[in-house]
């Protein structure tokens, strides 16, 4: 005997999918799916967000998608029309332009200004209708190209009336009140972009123009046949997009009164995203007012959550994953103890002081043919000390940016990496002028490392060509210690062509390069690596062209600028001395990792730079001398050096003051301009 099955036939009978089937065929379901997402979405932000419903929230909340609303509305009937509108961010920022120097600049009335506005909106979307819907270009290179003009327009005008905008105050009440005002404690703008929504509803949903443009956008060719201009409708539904978006300008201005030079960039992008998450069909024919609102919503909602919770925590999330240490270990540090040529003495000590409290980080020091002393001070000046007591003096030139290293060419110009800004020019009549700001970028690096920014010492060929060190390119001239506890290949060396204009990579993955100087034979040049503690040899002509060697390594301290001395050998300015402690962390990255995440900034064990010296080495690179100043306090660091006629000049970057002494064997006729470029003319 056959068993009558129970189970199956009352499974099928409640649980049947033909309800869910059903329901799928209702045209509403389009704006259910992501209504219930934005319900969702608004139940997270009131989690993620206390206070978010409070008063002042919603109504600061409401006017955004006012104008955010409107923008959606006519991006949507441009959709429906089966067209697509990039230019609307562009539209709306001269719009807003447009506005805002009627109320602002010109003082017009408030109906005027509304008047020209929303004849700006109607000419722009006049003009994309009548380029697709008469001519019958195609919609996206259309607008990408009005989106271009648009721009070009606002970008042109905007510098010409952004002093006037921003200056001026439009004296009226009615302004105000629709920028701040409320009704019934709703805002006036969220109570204009209400009415507008409704009838924009009711025009695609009960208007002739509404179907006909629902039409078009399904079928243009069924639409032309069925007795609609098809022509005409679409550029309506332009001119009302350009209308719309010239209500939401007008809207944004009055609640803003300015404006920027990023208005409304990648707005465009914004809209898009709202309409089509909300179920706007990029093919045309489909979707509603509705969609539009539920998109404006959702977005404004994520670029909330974005805000609170991403943009105000990317730096404590970058805090501790940007910094990267790497391995890298130093020999045993020299001994500066009595018996060794770096024995700490206080030849420094009786150093004369020059400009005590008018100078504040001389990091480079360099005298002239008649010798005038210069140096940079982190107040954006090149400083000019008068020969012979450099009692008087004068600011030869404002730069900006703080003034690192120092270098004359032939005809006196005087050249200076600026941190931050890249390599400047100073005519000997103080006009200052950007040699260059940029190299060419690396293919596989993510950051954009063609702009320069931390140049920091340079010097000049004997052809002209300009060769420059920058120390770091991840971290900025504030945060150059950060770099010493990566100790990574972080730097460069690059070179400037003159007869090309261009700038280029000589070499790269350098532990923080800093001090160059060219070598008397003209085909070669000495560069440092800070935290290596080293200085290398690089011949950029000759024979030898492209080599690269160890020229001294192992030193005591952290080696920075580098001079010609007058016997053919070098000054090296060590900025600061190793320590064991320092030493030792380098070869143990990951302390060094938990310590720039663990605790603050300020409590990170950084190299020594308290107290440096000066050693001069010969052409062999054998170190001969070291000068030290015992107390520390004259000069507590040296970051350069210059020789000038039988005088040691000496800056350092964290002083107030400049120190010379006299060089008892030195050449009292030797200046490094003769040295480089001969006897003047």
């Amino acid at each position: 005997m056959t068993r009558i099955p129970v189970v199956t036939p009352r499974r099928y009978r409640i649980f049947s999918a033909r309800f869910l089937g059903e329901l799928l065929t209702k045209s509403w379901i389009d704006s259910v799916i992501p209504a219930a997402v934005l319900l969702v979405m608004v139940i997270i932000i009131s989690i993620l967000i206390p206070g978010f419903f409070s008063l002042g929230s919603l109504s600061d909340q409401s006017r955004q998608l006012s104008e955010f609303g409107l923008l959606a509305i006519a991006l949507t009937i441009v959709l429906l029309s089966g067209g697509i509108d990039l230019s609307i961010g562009s539209m709306f920022a001269l719009c807003v332009l447009v506005a805002l120097t009627m109320m602002n600049v010109l003082g017009v009335s408030i109906y005027l200004a509304f008047g020209a506005t929303l004849l700006a909106g109607f000419l722009c979307g006049a003009l994309n209708g009548i380029l697709i819907g008469y001519i019958g270009l195609r919609a996206f290179i259309t607008t990408l190209v009005t989106l271009v003009i648009f721009r070009s327009i606002y970008d042109i005008a905007f510098p010409r009336l952004a002093s006037g905008i921003v200056g001026g105050f439009a004296e009226s009440p009615l302004w105000d009140f629709i920028g701040f005002g409320e009704y019934m404690n709703l805002p006036v703008s969220f109570l204009i972009f209400a009415v507008i929504a409704f009838f924009a509803h009711i025009m695609l949903t009960r208007l002739r123009i509404g179907w006909h443009i629902r039409a078009v956008g399904g079928s243009r060719k069924s639409a032309h046949n069925s007795g609609i201009h098809v022509k005409r409708t679409v550029a309506i539904a332009y001119i009302c997009s350009g209308l719309l978006t010239a209500t939401a300008a007008f809207l944004f201005s009055a609640r803003l009164g300015s404006t920027g030079s990023d208005t409304g960039i990648g707005l465009e992008v914004q809209v898009l995203t709202a309409v089509v998450l909300a179920g706007v069909s990029l093919g045309g024919g489909r979707g509603s007012v509705g969609n539009a609102l539920i998109g404006a919503a959702l977005v404004l909602i994520i670029a909330v959550i974005f805000d609170a919770k991403w943009v105000k925590n990317r730096q404590k999330i970058l805090g501790k994953v940007y910094v990267s240490p790497t391995y890298m270990a130093l020999d045993k540090a020299p001994a500066i103890t009595d018996g060794s040529v770096f024995a700490v003495n206080d030849l420094l000590g009786d150093a004369e002081i020059i400009g005590q409290g008018t100078v504040e980080g001389p990091e480079d020091v360099i005298l002239d043919r008649q010798g005038n002393l210069y140096t940079g001070t982190r107040h954006g000046e090149i400083v000019r000390f008068f020969a012979p007591d450099f009692v008087r003096h004068e600011v030869f030139a404002q730069i900006g940016g703080h003034p690192l290293g120092l270098a004359f060419d032939g005809s006196g110009n005087l050249l200076t990496c600026v941190g931050g800004m890249g390599v400047y020019r100073v005519s000997p009549d103080g006009v200052v002028s950007k040699v260059t700001d940029e190299t060419d970028r690396s293919l596989t690096s993510i950051i954009d490392d063609s702009r320069l920014r931390l140049p920091d010492d340079l010097d000049i060929a004997p052809d002209g060509r300009i060769f420059f060190t920058e120390a770091t390119k991840r971290y900025e001239m504030t945060e150059w210690a950060v770099d010493a506890l990566e100790g990574r290949g972080n730097g460069r060396l690059l070179e400037y062509d003159p007869k090309s204009g261009k700038t280029r990579t000589v070499l790269k993955n350098l532990i923080f390069p800093n001090g160059v100087t060219i070598c008397p034979d003209g085909d070669s040049l000495l560069f440092a690596e800070t935290w290596a503690c080293r200085i290398n040899r690089y011949w950029f002509a000759g024979p030898r062209k492209g080599r690269r060697e160890i020229f001294l390594d192992n030193l005591p301290g952290y080696p920075d600028n580098i001079n010609r001395a007058s016997d053919g050998g070098y000054w090296i300015a060590l900025l600061g001395m190793r320590t064991p402690a320092f030493d030792l962390t380098m070869q143990h990255p990951s302390f060094r990792r938990r310590m720039a995440v663990r605790i603050p900034a300020d409590q990170w064990l950084f190299p020594n730079i308290n107290k440096g010296c000066v050693i001069k080495v010969n052409a062999d690179g054998k170190v001969t001398q070291s000068l030290w100043e015992a107390a520390g306090e004259q000069l507590p660091s040296v970051t350069s050096m210059r020789e000038h006629r039988g005088w040691l000049y000496l800056g350092g970057v964290t002083n107030n003051r400049i120190g010379r002494i006299r060089l008892a064997e030195a050449d009292e006729n030797w200046d490094a301009n003769t040295a480089y470029w001969g006897l003047s003319s």
